[in-house]
């Protein structure tokens, strides 16, 4: 199990807790929190955080419920219209604009090239908003959302897609469908995947102990009075 990252003050002071048990238990010699290695508090780890490998049963019913992140060849050809919200700008009216636009593409779906031209603050506006077909991982993850969204009919979607660049009016133009990889292909990285979470949430179970037994406070990660708790 790897030991934290430290680009955050809360990580820091996990750190710092993670650094000072290395010390109690000999794993470290005595000094400065910052002076133990990441390969001490990495011992430290192994030997006190153990989580337990996904079991097959685990592995399958992960699949089944989420077989839709194993799906390749997906893809959607999409429009959209980019009201972009920029540092100090309004969001509040640019907001209000995008939603006046999209009423009135509602009753007149036919203009939307044309709206795109003279609205949209992305280049795709010259091209009447085409985006052209995308795969997924080729967009911010809100906007693939709202375009994978397989319950959602072609044609432009009923509400604004809001993503760090601004506002966007969407509109499916054609879905093609993927196909799911079959289990065993996929099944290394699926434990892989819960084997990460598991290990997260007992990482965050040990620092919470360490932090009730010092008495420490660590921002976002309550102490525990007792290591049974959950």
């Amino acid at each position: 199990m790897p030991p934290m990252q430290t680009d955050t003050p809360s990580a820091s002071l996990v750190r710092d807790l993670l650094a000072r048990r290395a010390i109690a238990l000999g794993l470290a010699d005595a000094g400065p929190e910052d002076s133990v290695p990441d390969a001490a508090i990495e011992r430290l780890l192994e030997q006190e955080v153990r989580t337990p490998e996904p079991t097959e049963e685990e592995c399958s019913r992960y699949y089944t419920v989420h077989e839709d992140e194993f799906v390749v060849g997906e893809l959607v050809a999409a429009s959209h219209i980019l009201f972009a919200v920029t540092p100090g700008a309004p969001a509040v009216l640019i907001r209000t604009k995008a939603e006046q636009v999209l009423a009135r593409l509602g009753g007149e779906p036919e203009a939307f090239a044309e709206c795109a031209a003279s609205m949209s603050n992305c280049p795709s506006g010259s091209q009447g908003g085409q985006l052209g077909q995308l795969s997924r991982g080729q967009s911010v993850p809100e906007f693939e959302q709202a375009l994978f969204d397989a319950s959602r009919p072609a044609g432009i979607l009923p509400r604004l897609v809001n993503t760090r660049f601004g506002f966007h009016i969407v509109r499916i133009d054609q879905r093609i469908a993927g196909k799911a990889l079959p289990y065993e292909h996929v099944r290394t990285r699926i434990a892989e995947q819960l084997t990460e979470r598991v290990q997260h949430s007992a990482l965050v179970q040990y620092v919470r102990v360490l932090a009730g037994e010092e008495g420490t406070t660590v921002p976002g990660i309550d102490a525990a009075t007792s290591p049974l708790v959950q």
